[in-house]
């Protein structure tokens, strides 16, 4: 098996990551490719960071501005972000998620997974290259060798870190998870206030991270309920109760 060649980066108050397998792994291609993907990943923490008040997100918060002064990002997010509202049943919704100092509006839950689906795109010509690129541990693989192997995705036990609960094969797509295990308590259900309790942490595969993030968060809100919905929805991945004790779960059979 490659060992991959990696690039790591600060951006957006996360590590960002990149593994690279085949035909143009560490080479200067590869090194203008990554460049691109910092950049922009920099430019879209700049529009929707919510601990800059001079961010776009922010202002929009405040009311300082209307979404057709911002950037044309931030309406294709927020536009997301109201199907996520509407599919689950209002578990998931930005505009509750806020500080007051921004308005009540912050719509991370979609950016991270958006920004980093968004980015991979430059990677693109890199062809016969495998690509794994991570946000704090949400990630995008993509697989372009016809006999490379799938990227073995470790599943973190949230109630010790230190120990790998499942691996997940990924030859495409998004893997996701959400839980407390690193932040505490930042995760609120907007519908009650409260911070959710019933799961430790689920990891979702979906076929873009994108949605794989938002299910992902809604699905922690919901609780256990949260697993059936998933896998209403086509999703695969791995639910950590409180308890301890871990399930799968895949798309339900028709």
């Amino acid at each position: 098996m490659t060992t991959p060649v990696r690039y790591v980066e600060q951006v957006m108050g996360m590590p960002i990551s990149l593994a690279l397998r085949g035909r143009w792994a560490g080479t200067p291609v590869a090194d203008r490719a990554w460049g691109r993907v910092v950049d922009s990943l920099r430019a879209v923490d700049a529009v929707f960071s919510t601990y800059r008040s001079d961010s776009w997100v922010s202002r929009l918060g405040r009311g300082e501005v209307t979404v057709q002064e911002c950037p044309a990002m931030v309406g294709e997010v927020l536009v997301l972000a109201e199907q996520a509202r509407l599919e689950s049943g209002g578990a998931f919704d930005v505009w509750s998620a806020g500080s007051e100092e921004a308005g009540g509006l912050d719509p991370s839950g979609v950016v991270k997974g958006w920004a980093v689906q968004r980015a991979v795109a430059e990677l693109d010509v890199l062809e016969d290259t495998d690509v794994c690129l991570s946000a704090g541990g949400d990630l995008v693989c993509v697989t372009r060798r016809p006999d490379a192997d799938p990227w073995r995705i470790g599943i973190e036990d949230p109630h010790d870190p230190s120990r790998v609960i499942a691996v997940v094969p990924v030859l495409d797509g998004g893997v996701a998870t959400s839980g407390l295990a690193h932040r505490g308590a930042h995760i609120v259900d907007p519908r009650t206030g409260r911070t959710p309790s019933e799961l430790a942490s689920i990891t979702v595969v979906g076929d873009d991270l994108t949605w794989a993030d938002i299910d992902a968060t809604a699905a922690f809100v919901m609780g256990a309920s949260g697993i059936d919905w998933l896998t209403a929805r086509g999703r695969t991945g791995v639910a950590v109760l409180a308890d301890g004790s871990a399930r799968t779960f895949a798309p339900t059979d028709r």
